[in-house]
């Protein structure tokens, strides 16, 4: 089940990089006094009691003038409407009420998502209350006051954030056809193997980089099965910076690999791998999706005997964080290869939910270790006692040993591969938890 996204919005200066620093527990914004000077990190994982969401910073405002501020705020407020399922709007009790607020508040009623109004910079309960109590007239529920600076009220917060978390999400746990993000940077043929693989024209395809409007989900048959394709959005506007354009781009990035089972990655082959193919692979690779790189345009490319081993190479390269993704190359263009990507997504779905049992697991780790001594540190030796695997999507496992801090990251990390030589687990990543056992139990 996808975890819920929870998006901050509020005007330059009211302290969203703050909140969500704190609430992400590291300092990943820039935060300086500066407006529209967040960068970085947009996105974090928090866990508040049993709850675990994504945390989105929609970004900054560039402050030229009051109108830009607010058609900025627009803009910021559409992409939480667009990806989030709670929204955060922050003001600021210093500031007060201003013009932009009410107008962004408007925007947000009118969407129809949860709305948390969030009064900050509250550092005095006392001294500021009857302040608080103008953001009332936003017409959009009780605001809460807290300081993200001194930590206060967060707690309350978040206790009235998670509880529009939909409970359980009954419909997505019943829909059991496999859901594939199209994943990539603008312009590099997304909604193009889209259409191939619909068919028919459903994704608009143009030659302006971020056409496609929005996260839209079709569906398509092949051989009987049904699977849900979710590409991710372009952008709304053309003449934006590089940098808000990349912003957007991995908010919608975050958004839809959190709701799917399998990522395709799609690379222009033309253009190779680059830094920002990377950030986006890293996005799915972090979640334990399913990853298949799809090199889109290969039909475009000269080719010899070596041309496709020379690739896979530098794809590898510059991609090792996930030396398990599958690649493929294809054209969107003359559907050369396309339908074999239903048989690749199939075969990455079935490994991702692959179980192993718990003796042959141990089977497999007793012979690990026979070949290859675990580590020792002044002169006490790693032991390992058990392994079980705990979950699918991804396949994760359990490792018992006496020792957490003998468990170097490079045995766990042969373990894995001996796993993978016994099994395959062709597409997915494995996730290996070490917990230590007292040599009496």
């Amino acid at each position: 089940m996808s975890k819920p996204v929870v998006a901050i919005v509020g005007r330059p200066n009211v302290g969203k990089s703050t909140l969500f620093n704190v609430l992400a527990g590291e300092m990943i914004s820039i935060v300086k006094d500066t407006p529209g000077v967040t960068r970085d990190r947009i996105y974090a994982e928090v866990t508040w009691l049993d709850k675990e969401f994504t945390l989105i910073d929609t970004g900054g405002i560039e402050p030229d003038s009051r109108d830009v501020i607010l058609s900025q705020m627009r803009e910021q407020a559409q992409i939480a409407i667009d990806t989030a399922d709670v929204i955060v709007f922050i003001t600021d009790v210093r500031q007060g009420l201003v013009d932009a607020d009410s107008k962004v508040a408007d925007m947000l009623r009118r969407s129809g998502k949860p709305v948390i109004l969030t009064v900050n910079k509250v550092d005095n309960f006392d001294k500021f209350m009857p302040d608080v109590y103008e953001f009332y007239n936003l017409g959009i529920g009780d605001p809460i006051p807290i300081s993200a600076a001194s930590r206060l009220g967060l707690g309350e917060l978040l206790d009235v954030v998670t509880a529009q978390f939909p409970e359980g999400n009954a419909q997505q746990e019943e829909d059991e056809r496999p859901r594939v993000a199209i994943v990539g940077k603008p312009n590099v043929g997304k909604s193009s193997i889209i259409n191939k693989l619909v068919g028919e024209e459903r994704v608009i395809v143009s030659d302006i980089a971020g056409t496609t409007r929005d996260a839209i989900d079709t569906s398509v048959v092949h051989d009987g099965r049904e699977y849900v394709f979710i590409d991710t959005a372009g952008l709304r506007r053309k003449n934006k910076i590089k940098e808000e354009l990349e912003r957007y781009s991995i908010i919608r990035t975050v958004t839809a690999v959190e709701r799917a089972d399998v990522v395709l990655m799609v690379i222009d082959a033309a253009e190779g791998v680059t830094e920002q193919d990377a950030k986006i692979a890293g996005i799915a690779h972090e979640r334990g999706k399913g990853i298949i790189i799809v090199v889109n345009k290969w039909d475009a490319i000269e080719k010899d005997d070596h041309t496709m081993r020379e690739y896979d190479k530098k794809v590898r390269q510059i991609l090792s964080f996930m030396p398990y993704a599958e690649i493929m190359y294809v054209s969107a263009k003359t559907g050369q290869r396309l339908v074999k990507l239903f048989d690749m997504i199939d075969m990455v779905i079935e490994n991702q939910t692959l179980r192993i049992a718990t003796g042959v697991l141990n089977e497999i780790m007793t012979e690990a270790v026979a070949m290859q001594q675990p580590p020792s540190d002044k002169g006490k030796r790693l032991k390992l006692y058990y392994i079980t695997q705990v979950a699918v999507k991804p396949p994760t496992f359990v490792i018992f040993v006496n020792d957490k801090e003998l468990m170097h990251f490079s045995y766990t990390r042969y373990l894995e591969n001996k796993i993978r030589e016994a099994f395959g687990f062709r597409g997915t990543s494995l996730k290996f938890f070490i917990r230590e056992r007292k040599e009496k139990e």
